[in-house]
Formats: structure tokens, sequence, C-alpha cells
């Protein structure tokens, strides 16, 4: 009979470690966690710098509406290519994965150069549409802040498929940075070109980040493929078009509930849109490390556990995550709407951003802070069923945000900053309970098909 004296206690936890560190969810996870946390304390400085130097004028909200837009876009290509080619990829060993990697860039190449193209040609009436009711003598700089932009998307969409290929091999540490990357630049350029460019320098470093980014995983990708025995992939172009089909419109309809917000924003006067910006800053940071470091790392154990027709597991781990994430999210949402008007004001309150500022910014926060937890939780349930190629549930759970925001919105007929968020939030929230509820009717059928 095994004694204490046999299997010490220190024995156990050191076994316990061991594991847990030669875990690949787990080494992906701390990999992922220090890329998040670089890129989010740039990021704060980021955001201090443009407090510090637009506040909450006019200019912001140009800077706002331009670049909002396109950290979505860059962010909805990201997500769309790594969660539509992860699984492809891993089902593939070899020369075979190398051909489809290559065709993949081939392909996409052309529709990135094209979306690229639709946003410098349209970005006035985009502008119309995304800002309806931003100050007339802003528009022009909006305008010119999405063109210079718009050539970020180009490398954020390369770059999301060559990440795509790092994280089959559980390689995640040159696409962590990939924020950093944005933000470092961001700020160099803001400050090395404000005397001669002003705002302009901000899309400069902008778009010049997602290249250096780009660079970066186009080297480490491409060192390690296969190239010795070449093979030609089978895989038809149309059928890689319409991989990400459903993805891609999950990742829009997502996105498109903070853009009703922020469009909604500039009808309340100078000053909102970008006090939503801000706000959106403070939400963003826990929000990426409740999800990011979880997903990605999460995304290939899952599909390797369905490869494996072992969807029970798949099933306890997403229940575990679920409820980690859900115990975090409240705690951050309750410790930030306590602490937000010190917060906002420790961290931005000097030069251009004023006490006024203070109060806009901390008023906004108080309806937008909810979204942290319906957010969390429909991301982390949604790229899960995704992984388990059951996406018929989170497209429709996709479409409640934007519609409650807007049958929110509507019925309350408020510009006040403390109800410009409260859309989005409820949103959110009745999206993840209704993916929730309907998973877990369904679950006990999907076990029976598998």
């Amino acid at each position: 009979m095994r004694t204490l004296e046999q299997h010490p206690p220190a024995a156990t936890v050191d076994r316990a470690i061991t594991r847990a560190v030669e875990s690949p969810l787990v080494r992906g996870g701390l990999t992922i966690v220090a890329g998040l946390l670089t890129g989010n304390v740039l990021g704060f400085l980021r955001v201090a710098i443009t407090a510090y130097l637009l506040g909450t004028h006019s200019a912001a909200d140009a800077l706002a509406v331009a670049i909002g837009p396109l950290d979505t876009l860059n962010s909805v290509l990201t997500n769309t290519m790594v969660f539509a080619f992860v699984p492809m990829l891993t089902e593939r060993r070899g020369a075979d994965r190398t051909a489809l990697f290559l065709k993949l860039n081939r392909v996409f190449a052309w529709v990135f150069a094209v979306l690229t193209a639709a946003v410098v040609i349209g970005a006035p009436w985009i502008m119309r549409v995304l800002a309806p009711g931003l100050d007339a003598a802003y528009v022009p700089t909006a305008v010119a802040i999405l063109r210079i932009g718009a050539f970020s998307s180009m490398a954020a969409g390369a770059a999301a498929i060559h990440s795509a290929l790092l994280f089959t091999d559980r390689r995640f540490a040159p696409s962590a940075f990939y924020q950093a990357s944005l933000n470092l630049f961001t700020i160099a350029g803001a400050l090395s070109m404000w005397k001669f460019l002003g705002v302009y320098g901000f899309a400069v470093g902008y778009t010049f980040g997602a290249w250096v980014q780009f660079a970066v995983v186009y080297f480490c990708a491409r060192r390690g493929l296969d190239r010795d025995s070449a093979v030609r992939c089978d895989t038809k172009w149309r059928e890689l078009i319409s991989k990400p089909g459903a993805i891609l419109i999950y990742a829009v309809a997502i996105a498109s509930n903070i853009t009703v917000t922020r469009a909604y924003a500039t009808h309340g006067g100078p000053g909102m849109a970008a006090a939503l910006d801000y706000c959106m800053k403070c939400i963003g940071v826990p929000l990426a490390f409740l999800i990011m470091p979880v997903s990605n790392s999460l995304l290939p154990e899952i599909a390797r556990l369905r490869s494996q027709l072992r969807l029970r597991e798949a099933f306890r781990l997403i229940d575990k995550t679920t409820l980690i994430a859900a115990v975090a999210a409240a705690v951050a949402c309750g410790v930030g709407l306590a602490v937000r008007g010190p917060v906002i004001a420790q961290l931005f309150q000097r030069g251009s951003f004023t006490a006024q500022s203070t109060r806009l910014v901390a008023d906004v926060f108080l309806g937008l802070a909810p979204c942290l937890v319906g957010w969390t939780l429909l991301e982390i349930t949604s790229r899960s069923l995704f992984s388990l190629d059951k996406a018929k549930l989170p497209l429709c759970a996709a479409a409640i945000p934007v519609l409650v925001n807007v049958a929110v919105s509507v019925s309350m007929r408020s510009s006040e900053p403390r109800f410009i968020g409260l859309g989005a939030s409820l949103g959110m929230l009745s999206a993840f309970l209704f993916l929730f509820l309907a998973a877990r009717s369904r679950r006990r059928t999907w076990l029976l098909e598998d």
C-alpha cells in the first residue's frame, strides 16, 4: 500500500507542476499571455499619448471612427483566417501541409488586395455610414486616416494565414506579439511625426507596425516548411474561399455591435466617439487576456479531440474553461465599475485630456463595462463550437447583439453618455445566454451523431 512517505506532498506538487508546464495548452496560453501583456502595456501607453495629444476633441473623434473600424476589420481577418484554416492545416502533414499553405497565400493575396483597394476608393462613403454625426470639418481627416490605415489590412490578413500555420505546430510566440508591434509603431509614428503630420502620424505608424509583424511571422512560418518533396494542392480555390464563410459572417456580425455603437455615439456631440474608444481600450485589455490565451491554445486541442472522436472530453474542457472565464470576467467587470473614475484620471488626465474628459469617459464606461462578461463568454463558447464543426448555433447567436443593440438604442432615444454602451452590453449578454442554452440542449444529439 502506498504511503505518504513513498509519495511525499512536495514530490506530488513537483510532478503536477511538471505536467502543467509540459502541457501544450498551458505553454501556448503562457506564451500568448506574455505577448498580450507586452501589447497591452504598450496599448495603454498608446492611448495615453492619444489622450495627451488629442483629448476628447473632434480630432480624436476622427481618429477613433477611422482607426476603430480598421482595428475591427483586421481582427475579423485574423480570427477568420486562424479559426478557418488551423483545422485544415492540422489534418495534413509534411509536403501536403506546405502545398495547402502556399495555395492559401496565393488565393487570399488577391482577396486582401481587392479589399484594401475597396476601402481606399470607398473611404468617403464608408465614413458617411460609420460616422454619420461626425463634425463635418473633420470628415476629410477621418477619410485620409482610413485610407492610410487601409494598407494594414493586407498585412494583417497575410500574417493571419502564417499564424495559422504556426499555431498548427503549436508555435505561438511569433504571432503573440502582433498587438505589441501595432502599438509600438503607432506610438513611434505619432511622436516622431506629430510636428509634421499631426494626427496622420498615428495612421502611418499603425500601418507600418502591421507590416513589421507580417515580416516576423513570414520568416518564422516559412522557415519550417517542407519544400523537399513538393506536391500539388488538390483543394479547389473555390473551396478555400468558401471555407472561412461561416466564421467571417460570425466575426462581422459580432464586430457590427461595437460599430453600430460607435456610429450612434457620433450623434452625442464632440468627444463622444473618442470617449467610447477610450472605454473600448480599457475593456479590451481584460477581454484580450480572457479570450486570446485560452481560445488560441484551446482551438488545436479541441480539434485534436474531435479528430479522435473524444467529444465528451472536448465538452468537459469547454465547460471548465467557460466557468473559469465567467468568474474572471464578472470580477474584472465589477472592479472596473468600482474604480473607473480614479483609474481613468490616473491613466489619461493630462495634456488635452481634462477633468471633463475623465467624467465623460467614466460615464460611457458605466454602460459599456457589462459588455465584457457577455463578449468573453460568447467568444469562448462560439470558438469552441466552430472547432467542433458546429457552426449553426454560433451564427444564429452572432446576429443577436446588433439586433438588441439597435432595438435598445432606438427605444431609449437618448445620447447621454451612460446609455451609449448599454445596448452593446445587453446584446452580448443576450447572445451568450441564447448560445449557452441552445448548445446544452443539443449536446446529447451531437454525442450520438459522432
